[in-house]
Parts: structure tokens; sequence; C-alpha cells
């Protein structure tokens, strides 16, 4: 039933907005702690912090400092810390074999933190592109990033991953069919309660820039991506990729970017009702830090409106850079 609202002046609606207790009272959506995930970049070493100078505030850290990095997420009360290995050139190699090495970095954090802070969860990254001398998420073969073999490599380095103790497989990859095969290779091998958060939507972005530098990419990626992520131009595609990852046994999903895609996010919520996520990718986060370092906008507050944002648009959870700031400014 569509009501037809009172005319002014019998309808004022700055009345409830008059207090702040009157505006928290009607406030549609709420953002918590628990809606945190922080991602976070883990190097080779002892007592490293490492400034990534395109993403003012973070770092890359070794592993012992990922571990106090955890222990800090859980006292701010962040449910999920999520890790992207910094890998040695050295070990970058065409058969991107360090993936599913079970001492690789991303693995030694997830059991040291699991040891350390074992009431938080450690979401980890399924890609080829950390390791591969190539930069791209899947083997290169002729100048062509390949689908099947590509899955083949992405089940072995889920694997290795479940068995080291993360909770949450992010699959990043973009490649076909790589849900279903990964999903049924955990089954076979006992990991029934591993969760699957597909990034589904993954769009061949110009947002991505400070994460590859991040994470060492930016120098050996040959090309560019848009065979295998989407066509920013793109919507319906969106859901037709959900669909699928829902259908291959996904048990969240994924928009990346986040604020540029917040169109994606309410569609997906609206259309599956499932568990959706977005990701506030690097460039996203740069561009905030950026203009409040140089005093063109109120920095922390334009960290939370654009938080809100994904809550509006039906989001249950960010992945955010600043996440532990936020929780800070939430438990205050």
């Amino acid at each position: 039933m569509t009501l037809t609202p009172a005319a002014f002046p019998s309808a004022r609606l700055r009345r409830t907005r008059q207090s702040a207790a009157l505006r928290g009272l009607v406030r549609e959506n709420t953002l918590t702690v628990e809606d945190l995930i922080w991602p976070v970049f883990v190097r080779d070493g002892e007592g490293v912090e490492e400034p990534i100078a395109s993403m003012p505030g973070v770092y890359r850290r070794s592993v012992d400092k990922i571990v106090e990095a955890a222990q800090e997420a859980a006292d701010l009360g962040i449910p999920v810390i999520c890790l992207f290995p910094y890998t040695d050139p050295s070990l970058k190699t065409a058969d991107c074999a360090e993936a599913w090495n079970p001492d690789n970095l991303s693995n030694r954090a997830t059991r040291a933190i699991k040891a350390a802070v074992p009431n938080i969860a450690v979401m980890t990254d399924v890609a080829l592109d950390p390791y591969n001398i190539d930069g791209h998420d899947g083997f290169v073969e002729n100048g062509e990033i390949v689908n099947d073999r590509t899955v083949e490599a992405l089940v072995k380095q889920a694997l290795s991953q479940a068995d080291a103790g993360a909770d949450i497989i992010g699959p990043s990859d973009m490649m076909d069919g790589r849900i279903g095969a990964i999903r049924t290779a955990l089954e076979t091998a006992g990991h029934h309660n591993v969760t699957l958060m597909s990034y589904t939507a993954k769009y061949a972005s110009a947002f991505y820039g400070p994460f590859r530098d991040a994470v060492g990419a930016s120098g050996a990626l040959k090309g560019d991506k848009t065979t295998y992520q989407m066509d920013p131009a793109n919507s319906d595609e969106a859901l037709r990729l959900v669909a699928r990852d829902l259908a291959e046994g996904a048990d969240m999903v994924m928009v990346k970017p986040g604020m540029p895609y917040l169109d994606i996010c309410r569609r997906v919520k609206e259309s599956f009702g499932v568990p959706t996520f977005a990701y506030q990718v690097s460039g996203e986060y740069a561009m905030i830090q950026a203009a409040a370092q140089n005093g063109w906008i109120d920095g922390e507050r334009a960290m939370i409106e654009s938080l809100m944002a994904f809550k509006r648009a039906g989001c249950d959870g960010i992945l955010s850079y600043f996440a532990p700031m936020v929780a800070r400014k939430i438990g205050q």
C-alpha cells in the first residue's frame, strides 16, 4: 500500500533531524565493527612494518607483526583479517608453485594467527598473481590467460590454505568454474566447514593500482586483465556470475571495487538475498587519504560516510583498509 504523505506544514521532515537522539532513533542503517574485514599485507622478515607509499597508514608486515595486527583487530572486535602476501620476486615463477607451498607466507601467517589469536577468523586470497612471473591471476600461454589449467592450480592453492587453517577462502581470480572445483576439492579433503567468499563481480578497474604496489605485482604485470575481469560497463552480467557461483557452492559473494559499483551491490542483494560483501579497494582508500592529508576533505567523516554507503546499498560487510580506524571510532 502506498501512502500519500501529509503536505507542509503538517509534514515537516526536518522534525526528526533536530537532535542526535532523534536522528539516531530514525536512522535506517547502522555501521558496526562486526561489518568489517581488515585486509593486511604480509612479507618476509622479522619485526618488519614497511610503509606503502601509495596507501598512507598501511604497511607490509612480517609474520610476527601480522600476529600483532590480528590481536589488535580481535581486541577492537573486528571479526575477520584477510591476508595478502608480498612475495619475494625470486619466488615468482611461470609454474606459480609457491602458491600452494605449505610454508608460503600466507600459510605461515595463517597458522601463526590461528595459534596466537584463535578467536579471529582468517580469510585468504586464491589467485596466482602474487606468485606469477607474468603478474596475472592465471597461467599465460601464447599471450592468453588460460582457464582450465589455472583452475587446477587454484584448487591446489585453496587446499593448502584450508590445511593451514583458513576460515574463509576468497577466490579472486575470475576464472570460470573455479568455485565448483574448489568446493568439490574441499569437501573431498574433509574441509566441510571452510567458507567460500567468491569475488563474484570483480571488475577490470583502474582502482587497483596501490594494491598492486603493495603486493609487488605492478612491475610484473604484462598487459591487462580485461579478458577475465568484468567490463565496468556491465551490470546484468554480474547477476549471471552470482547465480553461477551460488550454484557451484559459494557461501558469500563479493563485489569489487566498492563505491563505483554500489548499484551492483544493491542489485545482487535484492536479486539473491545472500550474504553480500564489497571490497573498498586500495584506490578508493588512497583517494580519501590523499584528499584528507591535503586538507581538502574531513578524512574521518569521509571514511565513515563511504562505509555507510555500502550498508545503505545492502552489503552485509565490507573489506576496508580503514577497518581499525573505523573500529576505534565506533568504540568511542
